[in-house]
């Protein structure tokens, strides 16, 4: 797979200041990123709490790695007034900045809209919170697993009579920075026809429901507690083989048949106490049992090979076996980066090609290993193709080199260094 290179990309000329911390709002930026945008990571002195993260990575924190890729570094305090300044010079060429600082903070920090946008009239500025501005939970701080806790997913994961589940994996955080990529580029886009910015607030309450929004449907004259899942149930799940675990997915007619097909089950197929999802489900005491003798006979492995196409499954795999998964080198999902501070590592490549079916032509013949070769450039820099593959930068690493595009001279950034205004 070949990789698109950020001039090509469709936000390639765009500048984000990213003063985020934590997931959301990094990766929000980082995806921007991905996208082709100029995206700057503003950190105060201490850095991003992220980097302080338990990780089996000793130099860095795995979770900081993966979530602020595309970027480049400046460690700035904006409590100070000179660090205020350079925020200010930085805004007034920016087109872009998030942040989530809880209600109340941006104002004492004077980085609030209003006095931002003065400053820079086309600025996006979106703040992303816990619980929004306003209301009476507005200035409490936002968690991942508190939103899940709050917001019913941890009860809807539990077991059958079992006590409430966390879903590990930071999902409420992953789509409010899905969210915030999209508002953003939707603001973008208003802007070219209006020539306006505007504020955005994307929250995680609002990103937790909007996550479930196929649950969050009451009609009228229905009691308020009901069973609100999608789960269809039956055979449709994870079940033990003779060796490892599959996940099965046999909700239509024709899967169905397959795999009783499969199985050796053909009495199944067509038997009509169980010809639709419903009775399948309702009849999962009978049949589920005699699935998982069947699958008894074969690995995991084996069974997935087996089915192929004909039967929607997948082995349960750890998340290392991605990294060299022939379907995960096909579509070019990973690639290598460099980092000053974990040295060369696979990551998270682009996740969407734009104008990859009128491109396909271009890729035709480039196999992995071309895909891949050629890891590592200059410090935090690998090239891949012609595109730019920026590693999540170290606290501060371009903090120099970007002062002097804002026109500070050697003097004046020398100054601001030894006062740790910038570091």
């Amino acid at each position: 797979m070949e990789f698109e290179s950020s001039a090509s990309l469709p936000l390639a000329g765009i500048k984000v200041l990213d003063l985020s911390a934590y997931i959301a709002g990094p990766y929000g930026c980082a995806l921007l990123g991905d996208m082709g945008a100029d995206v700057i990571k503003v950190e105060p002195p201490e850095g991003d709490n992220l980097r302080k993260y338990p990780s089996t990575l000793a130099s860095e924190s795995r979770a900081f790695l993966g979530i602020n890729r595309n970027k480049r570094g400046l460690c700035l305090n904006l409590k100070d007034e000179a660090g205020h300044d350079v925020l200010l010079r930085l805004v007034r060429e920016a087109d872009v900045l998030v942040h989530n600082f809880r209600p109340g903070v941006p104002e004492r920090l004077r980085i609030d809209f209003a006095t931002l946008s003065a400053v820079n009239p086309r600025l996006i500025y979106c703040a992303m919170t816990g619980y929004g501005a306003v209301g009476p939970m507005a200035r409490h701080a936002g968690y991942d697993q508190v939103l899940q806790s709050m917001t019913g997913m941890c009860a809807a994961q539990a077991k059958a009579d079992g006590p409430p589940e966390v879903l590990y994996g930071s999902v409420v955080d992953y789509y409010g920075a899905a969210l915030i990529s999209n508002s953003v580029s939707a603001a973008l886009y208003q802007r070219e026809k209006t020539g306006r910015g505007q504020a955005i607030e994307v929250s995680l309450l609002g990103s937790a429901l909007a996550m479930q929004s196929a649950r969050l449907v009451w009609a009228e004259g229905e009691p308020r507690h009901i069973e609100r899942d999608m789960r269809s149930g039956g055979i449709t799940g994870i079940h033990p083989t003779r060796e490892g675990h599959l996940y099965l997915s046999a909700n239509t007619p024709h899967f169905w048949r397959a795999l009783c097909g499969h199985l050796d089950l053909p009495e199944l197929a067509d038997h009509p106490d169980y010809d639709t999802v419903k009775k399948r489900a309702a009849q999962a005491a009978v049949l589920v049992p005699l699935v998982r003798q069947a699958l008894s006979r074969a690995s995991a492995r084996e069974w997935a090979e087996r089915f192929g196409q004909s039967v929607p499954c997948a082995e349960v795999r750890p998340v290392e076996d991605m990294f060299d998964h022939p379907q995960v080198e096909a579509m070019g999902l990973m690639r290598p980066y460099h980092s000053k501070q974990a040295g060369n590592y696979l990551g998270l490549a682009q996740w969407a090609h734009f104008g990859a079916f009128g491109d396909a032509q271009a890729s035709v013949g480039k196999t992995s290993e071309e895909a891949t070769e050629n890891p590592t450039g200059s410090a935090n820099e690998g090239t891949n193709n012609g595109a730019t593959a920026r590693a999540a930068p170290s606290l501060g690493e371009h903090s120099e080199k970007i002062l002097s595009t804002l026109g500070y001279t050697t003097q004046e950034i020398e100054q601001l260094m030894q006062s740790a205004v910038v570091q």
